[in-house]
């Protein structure tokens, strides 16, 4: 039960202090009210009764300032305000609101607190609870992380709570009722005698009032919209009928299109240009210089793609090695150097003791670039007009987007307005603001007027910060039939520093946690067990991928726990089991292996099953992939998966997103990567970026447990297990150990 106490008509305490659920910290910045930002457009008739609920005569706006890249955040967050409100979420128009500090994400920021999330301990939870200071005092209002619904669970169910008792109040103060007598449905505030006064005709009065701050909220047992099977997402018709308005579908009256190149090898500028060729072709504007390359202003995208062409650019090149060869020399290099040493979150036991004799099992892997690759490629619409910024996108970072124009169009960060919209895919690329710098840039140099910038697919290809690559080496030991040691090294570039430096602006102190997560934070009891960071040198930049550093570090810590688990004669299921020290995970495992009809790896006939296990971002993933080699190669024939959320408040969307992960994994751990030659990436579209084809696609059953302590998201955690579940089966069907991802480049697949 979630209460809140004080609250004011400007202010709404959303912090984690606002709700249950865990140790609050009882200091001033952490309780400090946030301005409730829609109160500064309100016209005559509209109330907004918290920062996520407006009324007026006319219906009902629900803000939910998640971004949407396909993956439903706009619909649970609606369910969840409106589950408590007591409306039909359908009949409401969803807004994601003006960015700003009233919609900070702390889970986020929590996720990286040095504990892993199996840790439960009185410190780490304080810790964990204490990350909504420095969310709320930076404004961190991010879409990311499989966060939304574990950030949102409770501040947006109060929020609908809040808005329903105050209207409520109203209709008590009219008709002279008790609030505790009036009761809601579906809109409506319903009277002892049987009348119903519709929520919009209490706007006006509700505006009157202090919000009703002591609110409960309804346990599971009477929710009517969450938790069920048949929950419709509430953008489904329009993608299904192609109405739905994402970025690049974007028209306004006046508007010019553009595009950009900019160095492929990112990092370096431009030597030298000549647009000759391109300024005098049909419906050019004008060729501008921006600080990140050339843009071509044009009458529409197409012939701005044309022109874009014939520009003569000579690039620069960066410092950092320009094949893949010298780029994965410079990570072997760092790997167990002293001086790149980064950091060590898991040291149990005594790991040099363990590996000083007898037999050592060893291995090293690797893992590739890879690009983000979403269908919509990179695009921005922005008007530049005086001391005005308008700008429409899609971007999981909207206040970054609007500090960030207000820096280079030299207005007030009060003057950027950003329209969040749909997007279609991104995985991680709209973390980045790239395409918004230069659309900006391009929109300064024809000043009032709309100015879509547009990239092409080669542009975003090889434009895109792509997910690290990574080299690992690994050392172990078993004893009776047991795994006994484990030591495993990482190396990579910094990740999460240079993203966070892109978008601040700073250089910011202290080690890359990304590089090893996970891996440290898996809840195994290995008496002597080690996870060690190394950080490589800066390279090519690199950004967060679905799944962040676990979408590596997933393969190499599974991988080679499997091979210690072989190497000790033990059940690849049953070990796991045996060292697991999480009962939710542990239960995990088990109910994969009960799907699975588990009875060993091996199937007979060229068929066998691999075990994969990753917990990230707090939910247990286990999976069981089942393979068959055939006279053409491998067949993935069937996938069981058991994730915990702790609570499934849509079941159906929960099956989708798992698996999206599933087919995301494989496809990736397949096919995908991107090497380099010239500092160039040569992968430049999708006909040589390749993921699974539909033909490949696996039959794939989901069951999701609820043992969990706290609710999760999973739009990521079905990632990492499939690349290990996937490589363990092609050990158990062929012999064949491969410790380098694709996969293709050691074995075919059909």
């Amino acid at each position: 039960m979630s209460r809140i106490a004080t609250l004011t008509r400007r202010t709404f305490l959303v912090g984690s202090t606002a709700v249950a659920g865990g140790v609050a910290f009882g200091i001033y910045l952490a309780r400090k009210p946030i301005p409730n930002p829609l109160l500064d457009g309100l016209v005559d008739g509209e109330v907004a009764l918290t920062p996520f609920v407006k009324i007026d005569a006319e219906g009902i706006t629900l803000i939910t300032p998640r971004a949407d890249m396909g993956q439903g955040t706009y619909s649970i967050q609606a369910y969840l305000i409106a589950e408590e409100l007591d409306i039909d979420p359908a009949t409401a128009t969803l807004s994601p609101g003006t960015p700003g500090p009233a919609y900070h994400n702390a889970t986020i920021l929590a996720e990286g607190v040095p504990y892993p999330a199996f840790d439960d301990s009185f410190v780490a939870e304080s810790l964990r609870n204490f990350m909504a200071v420095p969310a709320k005092l930076f404004s961190v209002q991010i879409t990311g992380g499989s966060s939304t619904v574990p950030d949102g669970f409770d501040r947006l169910r109060t929020a609908g709570a809040i808005a329903r008792e105050t209207l409520k109040e109203a209709a008590a103060r009219r008709t002279g009722s008790a609030r505790g007598d009036l009761k809601t449905q579906d809109g409506f505030v319903l009277l002892p005698t049987g009348e119903r006064i519709a929520y919009t005709d209490l706007a006006a009065e509700a505006a009157q009032i202090a919000p009703v701050g002591d609110v409960s909220l309804r346990p599971s047992s009477e929710w009517r919209y969450l938790g069920q099977s048949a929950l419709p997402r509430l953008d489904m018709a329009r993608k299904c009928t192609g109405t739905e308005v994402y970025g690049i579908d974007l028209e306004f009256d006046d508007m010019l299109h553009a595009t950009v190149r900019a160095n492929p090898a990112i990092g370096a500028g431009i030597a030298q240009f000549d647009s000759a060729g391109a300024e005098d072709m049909r419906g050019v504007h004008s060729i501008v210089q921006i600080s990140q390359g050339i843009g071509v202003i044009a009458d529409n995208t197409w012939r701005a793609f044309q022109a874009a062409e014939y520009l003569d650019i000579s690039w620069d090149y960066p410092e950092y090695p320009g094949s893949s060869e010298g780029l994965y020399q410079e990570l072997e290099a760092a790997l167990n150097a002293p001086e790149t040493y980064d950091h060590r979150q898991r040291d149990d036991g005594n790991v040099d003791r363990a590996l000083s004799g007898g037999d050592v099992i060893t291995a090293e892997y690797r893992v590739p670039y890879l690009a983000h690759a979403p269908m919509e490629p990179m695009n921005a619409v922005v008007r530049v007009d005086g001391e005005s910024v308008e700008i429409w996108t899609g971007t999981q970072i909207p206040v970054f987007v609007r500090d960030r124009a207000a820096r280079i169009a030299g207005v007030k960060a009060d003057n950027v307005e950003v329209h969040v919209l749909p997007m279609g895919g991104s995985f991680g690329h709209r973390l980045e603001m790239t395409h918004v710098e230069q659309a900006v840039e391009l929109a300064m140099a024809v000043p009032g007027r709309h100015l879509k910038m547009t990239w092409s697919r080669e542009e975003d290809m090889t434009h895109d910060y792509p997910r690290p690559a990574s080299v690992a080496r690994a050392r172990g030991a078993v004893s009776d039939g047991q795994v006994s040691a484990f030591d495993l090294s990482v190396s990579q570039s910094a990740m999460a520093p240079e993203w966070l430096e892109r978008l601040s602006g700073r250089k910011l102190p202290g080690p890359d946690a990304s590089i090893t997560t996970g891996s440290w934070d898996q809840p195994f009891a290995i008496p002597d067990y080690r996870v060690t960071g190394y950080r490589a040198p800066s390279m090519v930049p690199v950004s967060s991928w679905r799944s962040v550093g676990a979408s590596g570090n997933g393969f190499y810590h599974d991988c080679f726990l499997d091979e210690l688990i072989h190497a000790a004669g033990a059940d690849p299921l049953a070990e796991r089991m045996r060292l697991c020290m999480h009962e939710p995970s542990r239960k995990v495992l088990e109910a994969v292996g009960e799907m699975s009809g588990w009875n060993g790896p091996a199937r007979g006939g060229g068929r066998g099953r691999g075990v994969g296990f990753c917990m990230s971002f707090g939910v247990p993933c286990a999976q069981v992939v089942d393979v068959a080699q055939t006279a053409e190669g491998i067949r993935i024939a069937k996938v069981y998966v058991a994730v915990d959320v702790g609570e499934v408040l849509d079941p159906t969307n929960l099956e989708a997103q798992v698996f999206g992960g599933v087919i995301w994994g494989l496809g990736h751990a397949m096919n995908c990567e991107l090497t380099y030659e010239g500092h160039v990436p040569d992968q430049t579209n999708f006909y040589d970026y390749e993921g699974m084809r539909l033909y490949q696609a696996p039959d794939i059953t989901v069951r999701a447990l609820t043992n969990g302590p706290s609710i999760r998201g999973i739009g990521e955690p079905a990632v990492p297990p499939a690349a290990p579940a996937l490589a363990n089966a092609i050990f158990a069907a062929t012999g064949q150990r491969i410790r380098e991802l694709p996969l293709n480049k050691h074995i075919d697949f059909v």
